[in-house]
């Protein structure tokens, strides 16, 4: 079996993965300024996607350009999170350098479109597929490839811990090789229970003090987890921004998430803002929690939010994923201001970090790959794949971590 890596080697962002130059793993995008995508224009027989995340689809659609007509396989939810966030990019960004496709090429998605549940095995440019559970978003998949004499797993993102909002993965199919994403490979996550129990203290004091706590969030998957933090503690909230929409959409859904009565529950205890009459402004002045879009400040609902409650030391930001170097909330984390609607703004509000990630820890990889110790590993998907791939080999691992454009012949 030969792999390309066209994306995603050594980096996070952009994730793309061509399998013996028929079947392409994922195509995203790298968010930033400017953005960046596939080192390679390509033309596979099939595309399989994992998850529905920009940097694993956020240059999808320029797939269908001309007279290009791959298949695109997914599971369902992956479907609607793709054609959502590249609509929204459309919406943002059409005509611009950081959209590199047309409304046109978005809409022959949807014709391309093949849908797929988990343990389901289905054709792919002369490959056998299957989609296991991942446990990272919704429809998050491993995607077990083989070609007749190779079995390729692909982790995509995925997460080995229970949350509210999922079940970790405890999928391990049989593989000749396996590509592992390595985001948090030098990371251990406090435990989920301690992490929650810290948040909602937090945000229960600032409200009881009278003050009021921004928290923004990722649309997917990441408002969700929040919201059922919430409904748990009892805390009353505001939700806000793309992820008033994905929730409903996941609720559509409900096989793909851990309990779709704590789904509705979650929605349920949250107040979904319209933005209408300037109801933001009037919001943001009560002692309440409002969970928001964009999680890293780069736009959304948040860049009205976060101008009104800035200077009130009483009031409280509570940023609760990574914050990518270069955005505002990695500068607001580091200096205490950051650029909001173009003007740099001093915050006096409290700002805290809790880390809710749907990524595998250095133990949850670890974990992963002792189901595979006899097996090639490849990482790829993290800042540090060469250094993880050393300590894995010192393990007894037979762990590399290929380049940005290589090509590597597997067995």
């Amino acid at each position: 079996m030969k792999l390309r890596f066209l994306g995603g080697a050594r980096e996070v962002g952009r994730s793309a993965i061509l399998v013996n130059d028929r079947l392409l793993l994922d195509y995203g995008m790298a968010p930033g300024n400017p953005p960046a995508y596939p080192v390679s224009d390509v033309s596979p027989d099939a595309v399989v996607v994992s998850h529905g995340h920009l940097d694993h689809i956020g240059a999808l659609p320029t797939l269908l350009s001309g007279n290009d007509r791959p298949p695109i396989h997914w599971t369902p939810p992956t479907r609607e999170l793709a054609l959502t966030l590249c609509r929204d990019t459309l919406k943002l960004h059409g005509g611009t350098y950081d959209c590199p496709f047309t409304e046109v090429e978005v809409g022959r998605m949807t014709q391309v479109s093949n849908e797929h549940g988990y343990g389901e095995t289905f054709e792919g440019a002369g490959h056998e597929i299957t989609f296991y559970n991942a446990g990272h978003i919704p429809g998050s998949a491993h995607v077990l490839v083989d070609d007749g004499e190779t079995k390729l797993l692909y982790t995509g993102d995925f997460h080995t811990d229970d949350t509210r909002l999922l079940s970790g993965t405890t999928d391990r199919p049989d593989a000749d090789v396996v590509l592992c994403e390595s985001t948090y490979s030098d990371v251990d996550h406090d435990p989920r229970e301690q992490v929650e129990r810290r948040f909602a203290e937090s945000v229960q004091t600032t409200v009881r003090e009278g003050g009021t706590v921004i928290v923004p969030a990722f649309a997917i998957g990441r408002t969700q987890e929040l919201l059922h933090v919430c409904a748990a503690h009892g805390i009353d909230c505001y939700v806000d921004g793309m992820g008033k929409y994905i929730t409903q959409l996941l609720r559509s859904y409900p096989e793909y998430v851990r309990s779709e009565a704590a789904l509705k529950r979650a929605k349920s205890n949250a107040r979904f803002v319209t933005g209408k009459n300037g109801q933001r402004k009037r919001i943001a002045r009560k002692n309440t929690v409002i969970v928001t879009t964009s999680g890293m400040l780069t736009g959304g609902p948040a860049m009205t939010y976060v101008p009104e409650i800035r200077t009130n030391p009483v009031n409280k930001l509570t940023f609760t994923g990574y914050q990518v170097e270069g955005t505002p909330g990695r500068e607001l984390l580091e200096y205490g201001r950051a650029e909001i609607n173009r003007q740099v703004m001093p915050v006096s509000a409290q700002v805290e970090a809790y880390d809710f990630s749907a990524h595998a820890d250095r133990n949850g990889l670890k974990a992963f790959l002792a189901s595979y110790t006899d097996t090639p590993v490849l990482l790829n998907h993290g800042d540090r794949c060469e250094a993880f791939a050393d300590e894995l080999q010192s393990e007894g691992f037979d762990a590399s971590a290929p380049e940005l454009g290589e090509t590597v012949h597997v067995e």
